[in-house]
């Protein structure tokens, strides 16, 4: 079994502020529900959850601690007992005592899902790897917005999503679906 009392599910920045209009449009809108279906099979086995929040420093953020977009999304409210933390930049590992929770934990295999594919969780994962933690990435459980290139060219949230996966998938992560995971925890 790949995914045991070794592995925890990190879930990042799964907020309400991603639902302001502030960050444009969005890939993925089944990612709450898939996000939702694979949380509900982690708990059932009894695994690990973590739970990340970006606190903004940015003073017209949405994420902003003390904003109603600061908030995680219904779907991925805590539980007694579930792990939190509180980032301010882009990786979970960076001014958190996320490793040294996983590493007092001994869980070596994590499952990210969140936001944003290109941002948070890119740069999550590619710590995590570094860190030398397996790592998987559900593609349905993850979603960016799009975005404007140095050169001025627009980027939809579709292909920055699918660019970031590709160069995270077998270097970094493995790239699966969350149905493939949801598999592999009932085996």
């Amino acid at each position: 079994m790949i995914f045991g009392d070794s592995s925890a599910l990190i879930l990042i920045d799964i907020q309400q502020g991603f639902d302001d209009a502030y960050w444009g449009k969005r890939n993925n809108p089944d990612m709450e529900g898939n996000i939702g279906l694979l949380l509900a099979a982690w708990r059932h086995a009894g695994l690990c959850v973590i739970h990340v929040r970006h606190d903004s420093v940015e003073s017209g953020s949405p994420l902003r601690p003390g904003q109603p977009g600061n908030d995680f999304k219904s779907v991925v409210s805590p539980r007694r007992g579930e792990h939190l933390e509180s980032k301010s930049v882009n990786s979970a590992f960076i001014g958190t005592g996320l490793e040294d929770f996983l590493r007092a934990k001994k869980i070596d295999t994590l499952v990210l899902c969140g936001l944003t594919s290109d941002h948070c969780v890119s740069t999550t994962t590619r710590m995590a790897a570094n860190l030398g933690f397996k790592t998987f990435l559900p593609a349905d459980c993850l979603a960016t917005f799009d975005r404007v290139g140095y050169d001025g060219r627009p980027w939809s949230a579709e292909d920055i999503h699918s660019s970031s996966l590709a160069s995270l998938n077998g270097e970094f992560a493995t790239v699966m679906l969350s149905e493939q995971v949801i598999e592999m925890l009932l085996k």
